[in-house]
């Protein structure tokens, strides 16, 4: 398993923990950083505010060759929601070509619909296709939040690609058999929301009032963590490296100690009896604590 760094904190205030979005200088050290130390995947979004223009000034640089690196990014959530099937096309491509001339690339190795429910679509699901013929992709897939969408995007054999939720509060997808339904399938898988937004490495007095009944989880695998000497960003990390069905975990950082911090961790390897006597403890956690969609903030 590898990293993929992400960007939303580049493009947008994100997080709950009050984070504040990097500088542009700021956030292309950061991919430099990164790029420079063994992280060549990078994922961004249409709908990310700023984000793929952050990552196009980063390439801008030429710090390390276009071939060297995999960019993901994601068609913008619900443009096709009214519009008739005969204007899939046209509104697609512009919106990929939208995001290829902020991310100043000719091509992305992976385009992604961000909206999940159009892995349902047949006619969504050809027309990605079609931009994938045309050159723009070199892969294609969804971007998910339910095992039911996980479930259809392997049945499908034109999606090639896949980014799912999956942390040791959000066990859905494995409980699901998402990952042992992928096992013969050729889909490449990356894996997000390792720390549900910060969630995982909060004390408790942190944790907003409209997230009040995470907090005696989030006591309990604090307390957990001490009791074993490990960190929580170690333990979140070891639990995903787990999945051998996962190629990458998807983070995300805004600041360079916090990137420096989470490649060292990413290294460091706990126990596997350890990382799942204490995950047991978190099997069944409520959708609405750990998927920030829910929150009602």
């Amino acid at each position: 398993m590898e990293l993929c760094l992400g960007t939303v904190q580049f493009g947008m205030d994100y997080g709950i923990k009050g984070q504040k979005q990097p500088s542009m200088e700021q956030a292309v050290d950061m991919l430099d950083y990164a790029t420079q130390n063994g992280i060549n995947t990078i994922d961004t979004a249409n709908a990310y505010g700023s984000a793929e223009d952050v990552v196009g000034a980063f390439l801008e640089k030429k710090t390390i060759a276009r071939d060297k690196l995999f960019i993901v990014s994601k068609f913008r959530p619900n443009l096709l929601d009214d519009v008739g099937q005969d204007k899939y096309y046209e509104i697609m491509r512009n919106n990929l070509e939208n995001t290829l001339s902020r991310l100043h690339t000719d091509y992305l190795n992976s385009y992604l619909l961000h909206s999940a429910r159009y892995i349902f679509d047949d006619e969504i699901i050809d027309t990605l296709n079609r931009l994938k013929a045309d050159g723009l992709a070199e892969r294609v897939g969804v971007s998910v939040y339910e095992p039911e969408e996980a479930k259809k995007c392997i049945e499908r054999p034109n999606v090639d690609f896949m980014q799912l939720p999956y942390s040791i509060f959000d066990q859905r997808m494995e409980k699901a058999g998402v990952f042992e339904y992928a096992k013969n399938n050729n889909i490449q898988i990356h894996s997000r929301s390792a720390f549900i937004q910060g969630l995982i490495l909060m004390e408790e007095d942190e944790i907003p009032p409209f997230l009040s009944k995470a907090k005696p989880i989030v006591r309990k695998i604090s307390l957990l963590c001490n009791r074993h000497g490990i960190s929580r960003i170690a333990l979140a990390m070891n639990y995903v490296k787990q999945q051998s069905r996962i190629s990458h975990l998807v983070f995300g950082v805004d600041n360079i100690e916090q990137l420096r911090e989470n490649i060292k961790l990413f290294e460091e390897d706990i126990s596997v009896a350890v990382v799942d006597d204490i995950a047991k403890e978190f099997r069944n956690i409520e959708a609405d604590i750990v998927m920030p969609s829910l929150w009602k903030k």
